[in-house]
């Protein structure tokens, strides 16, 4: 199945001379969360602005659905929804309003009907006759996905959409925004909330002074760039680690009572089994052990760290 987003040597300069984009190719598949990450100012926003018709490209190609952005505006317009994100509203209209007014913009006949099916999924439906003004930042940021997804878009993009959003609403957020996937909604979603990316996206791309760094499943670039430590509890303490050991390059942990192995993902397990004989050959025992795997946010902080 083709991509639903292609991106092909995209690069935008601005008349500072800044380039904020640097041969970016990208393609997102239909149907996806994709979870695009990167630090303040790494170009996140600026390739969305483009995406969406926002922002001219100075160089490259864009296509969604099979459609070319500049030559085919409206059209691609049509089929994305953008939760942007500054909290602008008018703020003297009714929720109820601005969502149907949003609606009609990419003109869409009248529909009380869907309008009032979005504001229910994203739990604003008893604030449809509230100004907006009134609306808290969590309801305001609610309300920017209501407007985006007004007109049936096939592509949403939410950049920063839980901002100012408290924890239980985020939960419902995120709840709605499954739904929307399961529906064949593609979303791509920047977030500060590495934890929300980690939990929501089904692959991963990181960017950082205008270029792509890597994109992959999220499962299998945790697995190709993550580390795993495997900790062990011990009988008895230790004051420093045997010479016997030095190969395996344990750590002492929690005052001596347990000696920490960190291992590649992709490297073979038998140094565990080589690491667990030797432990016999010192006398060293243990009474448990346990494994843990680096987060994605480690993950995420080591590759920017690496092209800096």
């Amino acid at each position: 199945m083709p991509p639903i987003i292609s991106i092909q040597k995209l690069s935008k300069t601005y008349a500072s001379g800044f380039e904020a984009l640097k041969g970016i190719d990208l393609e997102i598949r239909r149907g996806e969360i994709f979870g695009l990450l990167g630090p303040n100012g790494a170009g996140k926003t600026t390739l969305i602005n483009v995406v969406c018709g926002i922002v001219t490209p100075s160089a490259g190609t864009v296509t969604v659905d099979g459609r070319d952005i500049v030559r085919d505006y409206r059209a691609t317009r049509a089929i994305i929804g953008l939760v942007p994100q500054e909290l602008t509203n008018n703020a003297f209209d009714s929720v109820w309003g601005t969502v149907s007014f949003s609606r009609g913009l990419f003109g869409k006949p009248p529909d009380p009907g869907r309008v009032e099916q979005v504001l229910r999924t994203l739990s604003l439906l008893d604030k449809k006759d509230a100004r907006v003004m009134t609306l808290s930042g969590g309801m305001k940021r609610r309300m920017l996905i209501a407007k985006a997804l007004a007109h049936d878009p096939q592509v949403l993009f939410l950049d920063e959409p839980t901002a100012s959003v408290d924890v239980e609403l985020r939960q419902d957020m995120w709840q709605a925004v499954r739904a929307l996937r399961d529906a064949g909604v593609t979303i791509i979603l920047t977030t500060h909330y590495i934890e929300e990316a980690e939990l929501m996206a089904d692959r991963i791309g990181v960017i950082n002074h205008g270029e792509i760094v890597v994109v992959d499943d999220k499962a299998e670039l945790m697995r190709k760039l993550g580390r795993k430590q495997l900790t062990l509890q011990l009988h008895a303490p230790l004051e420093a680690v045997p010479s016997a050991l030095a190969a395996h390059r344990l750590e002492l942990a929690a005052g001596g009572s347990e000696l920490v192995y960190t291992y590649d993902t992709q490297g073979k397990r038998i140094g565990i089994s080589e690491l667990l004989r030797d432990l016999g050959a010192a006398g060293i025992g243990f009474k448990d052990l346990h494994t843990t795997q680096s987060s994605l946010e480690e993950i995420f902080v080591d590759l920017v760290r690496r092209r800096h």
